[in-house]
């Protein structure tokens, strides 16, 4: 589903991914990891193209990012992108929120929109919520919304970067329930994340991330069941986050 070749980036003359390769099978949840400032987010907005990259290819089901001639509102269409801070519109409600995108990059009519929309926001728990504006739900509904409207674009994968830092502790655990049920139900993901917890429970395989490199790409059970055959700086990592 997404194949990420040799891809390279520069800020400048400073270079903030170097050479990533990694593949992501369909239905297949991969969770990225490593300290903060190693690249995770900036990989993962390659993805969709949020983040231009100077070096490499990228291929989300088989379109490649780097030809000039992909539509890239169309790819990123197909791709649901969930941020840390929500970004929803505050001067719209749920419902509008939810069925904006589908209507204006879709081309679904109001009344498609809106039963795909709804239905997306009672998958999440959401339904009473309907008609209120972001700014009266809380962090954690909010994160679900965005999910929710995510999902409403009918996406053949969905991205997350770090969708619960911004959150009260009480409140990522139904963030997490809603990405856990996700991945039971074979969506394919790639999610960065620092919810160790969460990458045991469901991720297939774990990347890891320090300085702009891939360290590490191996399943769940290699990367947290054997961390002496780890690289040192993945040992480090695991060892200051698994004591706890």
């Amino acid at each position: 589903m997404i194949k990420i070749r040799n891809v390279s980036k520069w800020y400048g003359s400073f270079q903030v991914l170097t050479d990533c390769s990694t593949h992501i099978e369909k239905g297949e949840v991969v969770v990225v990891c490593g300290p903060s400032g190693s690249g995770k987010s900036t990989l993962i907005k390659t993805v969709n193209a949020l983040e231009p990259f100077q070096k490499g290819d990228i291929e989300v089901n088989g379109t490649s990012i780097a030809d000039p001639k992909t539509n890239l509102p169309k790819l990123r269409s197909h791709v649901g992108m969930v941020f840390q801070h929500f970004e929803l519109f505050p001067h719209l409600s749920v419902t509008e929120n939810l069925t904006l995108a589908q209507i204006k990059v879709l081309g679904r009519n109001k009344d498609d929109a809106l039963k795909r929309g709804l239905k997306m926001l009672d998958r999440v728990g959401l339904m009473a919520h309907k008609d209120k504006f972001p700014g009266q739900l809380s962090g954690g509904q909010q994160q679900r919304v965005a999910i929710a409207r995510a999902l409403s674009m009918d996406p053949i994968v969905m991205l997350f970067d770090e969708p619960t830092s911004a959150l009260d502790p009480e409140m990522v655990g139904e963030v997490l329930d809603v990405m856990v049920q996700l991945a039971n139900e074979g969506m394919t993901m790639m999610c960065v994340t620092h919810e160790m917890g969460f990458a045991r429970k469901v991720s297939h395989r774990v990347i890891f991330m320090d300085q702009g490199k891939i360290i590490e790409d191996c399943s769940k059970q290699e990367f947290f069941g054997n961390p002496d055959a780890r690289s040192p700086r993945a040992k480090e990592f695991l060892s200051k986050i698994l004591q706890h």
